[in-house]
């Protein structure tokens, strides 16, 4: 087994893709971490607003849950009708470019992609620190930790769809069952006294305040509680990593999300209001997450207390593979449309987009790097993205159903309609209340990465422009190129070269850069070898060119030698055969200087239409 398969699997032929596929319990891992993760913060986002308001806040979590839970709910309906308009996966780029037009397509694409970064490097560096704060002696290691996760994440989900959804299914389960069996058990209690239950571990005391909620700290108590629904657009665009039938698989696999996640987000809001439970400020001395206090006070200290909060701190972490299970099928529509490099739609050894996962890798470490690993900054970055690609998603659904018609489409067009309304509303309020918090640069990437996709479009069509198909085969003045061959000295790969060379050509020419005194030895060596030889075979004689080189260089005086020679015949083509050796072995390579590489490089850059490189190897045995 090679260290390739070691690391990312064996070769998948293309047939094998079916077994590849997910089914509803797969894809909830796969596709559902950052959506479920999200009942981890969001709620607390929220309540960290709250904290000016102390006691009085706490009021308040129920009603904005409520309406975050009917906004999800309005999103829902929506993404479970996109999944069945398109099957083929791409969400809201592909909607809102069918429907809405290029630019708008352009839009979603580039808020899901910066959406699907930020959900990388925020979700391990809140995972990493959580973590850090249950165990402060790893303090100074959280950017290690960060990068060494990112790389786990990276190879998993190099080694394909099911692998990685076999191996974070267990985290995913666990982080359900044990919050949702914390919710449960705190419910039970809460009836059982009246909505008055009795904290195991009491949380810190809240103290009373006259202070009121104006409307402008419940609105970005809101947009912060509002990261909540991060992710749920995930299903729609990898609607194509699910087994047949596709659509129900894909369906059933949002169902169960957004009803975990709705289930996880109104006990979490009940419970804290009747347990009293605000948020800490966080990066302060006594600083406990809403979750920890929560499962505190409903069950105590103990095996299952570290158990839940151990699976919460894994799935932070975890969180990022939503961004690399979907961030990749993104880049591919849009690559299929030529707005992005074509080797994002090639898929790798493991049926997987390789260059996607590789390039969100290296952006998201990217960010780590110039974070340190904290990235809480960022969290306001989150909603406006996500939210901008729900609305643009929504508004084309309703175009959709205005041009398809049929049975029903009115009650779908009210439906994406009241959704592409709340969420505009939703990404207005994200943007004016976190604004100064690091929105602006959500506003200012966004168009920016438009223009880029823009200019790889433009670019894709003036290639096509210049390469397309011309009449018929051109035979006229058709004569042998011009071969230059550049040696060092002679033996037997430039030997090699030069068979090559005339059989190609009777007009060649043999380059040599003479850097010290060794101009006399060349002239000697190639009277000895060459004339005698190609005289009685009737022959043309090469022609050896020497070139001065007094301050030692040799790419340079070759390079334009050859430029000079291919301006002085324009009528002529010029081939230049690169003589070069092969290492047998990896590790051998540092050991040959690589002015082969170098030279055809340089020939590539300032060459023309007329050059031709010929690559002659040498194939070391040693």
């Amino acid at each position: 087994m090679t260290i390739s398969d070691l690391l990312f699997g064996k070769p998948l032929r293309s047939s094998e893709e079916a077994g590849e596929k997910l089914g509803a319990v797969g894809g909830l891992s796969v596709f559902g971490l950052d959506a479920l993760s999200s009942a981890a913060y969001g709620p607390e986002a929220a309540l960290t607003l709250m904290i000016p308001l102390a006691a009085a806040g706490i009021a308040y979590i129920v009603p904005i849950t409520t309406c975050i839970v009917i906004l999800l709910a309005i999103v829902y309906f929506s993404y479970r009708q996109t999944i069945e308009a398109y099957p083929s996966g791409g969400g809201s780029y592909t909607v809102a470019r069918e429907n809405l037009g290029t630019f708008a397509g352009l839009l979603a694409a580039a808020a899901l992609m910066i959406d699907y970064i930020l959900t990388a490097a925020v979700g391990i560096s809140a995972g990493v620190g959580a973590l850090v704060s249950a165990v402060p002696s790893l303090e100074p290691h959280t950017l290690m930790i960060c990068l060494l996760i990112l790389v786990i994440i990276t190879l998993v989900n190099l080694r394909g769809v099911r692998e990685t959804g076999a191996v974070f299914i267990l985290p995913t389960y666990a982080f359900i069952g044990t919050l949702l069996f914390t919710i449960l058990l705190g419910m039970v209690k809460m009836l059982a006294t009246g909505g008055h239950p009795v904290p195991v571990v009491a949380p810190p005391v809240l103290p009373l305040t006259a202070a009121v909620a104006g409307p402008w700290l419940l609105l970005k108590a809101f947009s912060s509680g509002c990261t909540a629904m991060t992710g749920v657009e995930a299903v729609s665009n990898g609607v194509q990593a699910f087994r047949e039938p596709v659509v129900k698989s894909a369906q059933r696999a949002l169902t169960a999300i957004i009803a975990i996640l709705i289930v996880m987000l109104v006990g979490i809001a009940y419970l804290v209001s009747s347990y009293k439970i605000g948020a800490t400020n966080p990066g302060q001395a006594g600083y406990q997450s809403v979750l920890s206090l929560l499962t505190l006070a409903v069950i105590g200290p103990g095996a299952f207390y570290y158990f839940t909060m151990g699976s919460v701190l894994l799935v932070l972490a975890l969180s990022a593979n939503t961004a690399f299970a979907d961030f990749p099928r993104l880049c591919r529509a849009v690559a299929e449309d030529r707005f992005l490099p074509h080797g994002f739609v090639t898929r790798g050894r493991r049926l997987v987009y390789t260059q996607g996962i590789g390039v969100l890798a290296l952006l998201c470490g990217a960010l780590l790097i110039l974070f340190g690993g904290v990235t809480d900054r960022l969290i306001p970055l989150y909603a406006v993205g996500a939210f901008l690609a729900f609305t643009l998603s929504q508004a084309g659904m309703v175009a959709h159903w205005i041009r398809k018609g049929g049975k029903g489409s009115h009650r779908s067009i009210f439906v994406n309609g009241l959704g592409a309304f709340a969420t505009a509303t939703t990404v207005l309020v994200v943007a004016v209340a976190k604004f100064v918090e690091g929105a602006w640069m959500t506003v200012l990437l966004i168009p920016t990465l438009m223009l880029v996709m823009v200019a790889v479009r433009r670019h894709y069509r003036q290639v096509e422009e210049e390469i397309a198909q011309d009449p018929p085969l051109d035979l006229s003045n058709l004569q042998r190129p011009m071969v230059v061959v550049p040696i060092l000295f002679w033996n037997r790969v430039t030997q090699k070269a030069l068979r090559i060379a005339l059989a190609m050509s009777s007009d060649v020419e043999v380059v040599h850069v003479a850097c010290d005194k060794d101009a006399d030895n060349v002239h000697e060596t190639w009277n000895r070898y060459v004339p005698a030889p190609t005289n009685p075979a009737d022959r043309p004689t090469p022609r050896l060119v020497v070139l001065p080189s007094p301050y030692r260089f040799v790419i340079t005086p070759i390079v334009e030698y050859i430029l000079d020679l291919e301006h002085r015949h324009p009528d002529r083509q010029v081939a230049v055969l690169i003589p070069e050796l092969v290492e047998n072995h990896w590790y051998h390579y540092v050991l040959h200087n690589q002015r082969a590489e170098l030279l055809r490089a340089r020939l590539l850059a300032k060459g023309s239409q007329k050059m031709i490189l010929v690559s002659v190897p040498w194939h070391l045995t040693v």
